[in-house]
């Protein structure tokens, strides 16, 4: 993730990164990255949520536009099954 990454970013094209396995993003560092703390292989988050996915894209394009540096890891936080998102009902 992180060389593929880089090697987009050196052509020019800025990138962000969903990560779900913290240790392997600090290690790898990619120039930006999302870290959820979910199940592998959901890393836009539960099926059939997609007011949740649409807030975790929404996050990334964030950290594109907001990160001053490279590396920046953004953690929002959100717990799976747990948190409400925008446009969800309860």
């Amino acid at each position: 993730m992180g060389l593929v990454a880089r090697a987009i970013e050196a052509a020019g094209i800025p990138t962000v990164s969903l990560s779900i396995v913290r240790e392997i993003t600090l290690q790898v560092r990619p120039p930006r990255a999302v870290f959820l703390h979910w199940p592998l292989g959901h890393p836009l988050g539960e099926p059939g949520r997609p007011a949740q996915q649409r807030q975790v894209f929404l996050d990334a394009l964030g950290l594109l536009e907001s990160a001053r540096s490279p590396g920046a890891l953004l953690e929002p936080g959100y717990r799976w099954r747990r948190h409400a998102y925008p446009g969800e009902s309860p």
